[in-house]
């Protein structure tokens, strides 16, 4: 079903990879495209288990726009290993404006498909999404 907005599916591969992320741990991040011609969010990249946080944001273009998931692992100031599930809507201040307002458009449709994300980040350079 396309979004009324801007007119974007979801593949149902996006969706499968996902519950895999959050169910199974299969993934550590998965990268998400709008294949405009096709009117739909497809999966562009998912990360292994074992991938870092750089690595995960050395994916994401310099200049075009994505979605993207981080299963990120930290320890509370308490000791206590927890999880938390990421969606980082990347729109780079150097991509097309056409791509920035379909991302911007379909971004809500979109993580209402992808139930159990924990944080959102808006990220338009590197430093929004990098640790301090």
């Amino acid at each position: 079903m396309a979004n009324a907005a801007s007119g974007m599916a979801v593949h149902d591969d996006c969706k499968l990879k996902f519950l895999e992320l959050k169910a199974k741990r299969t993934y550590r991040s998965i990268v998400f495209k709008i294949e405009e011609k096709q009117k739909q969010v497809v999966v562009e990249h998912v990360g292994e288990p074992a991938e870092t946080y750089e690595q995960f944001t050395e994916k994401l273009p310099a200049d075009e726009c994505r979605y993207a998931i981080f299963d990120f692992d930290f320890l509370t100031p308490e000791g206590v290993q927890k999880s938390r599930i990421f969606f980082i809507a990347w729109s780079p201040d150097t991509s097309r404006v056409r791509s920035k307002m379909i991302y911007a458009s379909s971004k809500d449709r979109f993580k209402r498909e992808l139930d159990g994300i924990q944080v959102e980040l808006q990220a338009t350079d590197p430093t929004e999404i990098g640790f301090f």
